[in-house]
């Protein structure tokens, strides 16, 4: 599945995926500081409940106040340009990122379904059934704790 803007989205999964669970123990792994990164703490936290459906899409209204664009018209012809102030900048890229990825693919952002994991994947398959961030470490302890559960001795003797 190609995606519009891929380097939005890339930049949009890193952002949610900047607080993992290491060993048991949550990491903020976001490499931002200053009023910068104080904004696009708030917009991930909120993007991640919204992702998640703890919150309703209408709370992401607040990262995108006083934000406008306009149009600029050149030889190559017409592009937007985002107005708004420079710290708030990569968050507000990050919310507009996640609109324009549901408008395009509503739903093919999601959490992994380890409820041990605390990131999110991009669902490019065909049908539109991937459930885990990587098949390698998630989805792997999936089927092997299911293969395990099958293959258990029965205690009913």
């Amino acid at each position: 599945m190609e995606q519009p803007g891929d380097d939005g989205v890339e930049r949009l999964l890193a952002l949610l995926d900047s607080t993992p669970v290491v060993d048991g123990e949550p990491q903020d792994t976001l490499e931002a500081g200053g009023t910068a990164g104080v904004h696009l703490r708030a917009a991930r936290t909120t993007l991640q409940a919204v992702v998640r459906a703890q919150a309703p899409t209408t709370v992401l209204a607040a990262a995108l106040d006083g934000v406008h664009q306009v149009p600029d018209v050149d030889a190559d012809g017409l592009t937007w340009r985002l107005v708004v102030e420079p710290d708030r900048e990569p968050a507000v890229r990050a919310v507009l990122a996640w609109f324009a990825l549901e408008r395009e693919h509503p739903g093919r952002l999601r959490p992994c379904a380890n409820p041990a994991c605390t990131l999110f994947l991009l669902d490019r398959s065909r049908a539109g059934t991937g459930r885990w961030c990587s098949m390698a470490t998630c989805g792997n302890r999936a089927k092997a704790r299911r293969h395990h559960e099958r293959h258990r001795p029965s205690t009913n003797s």
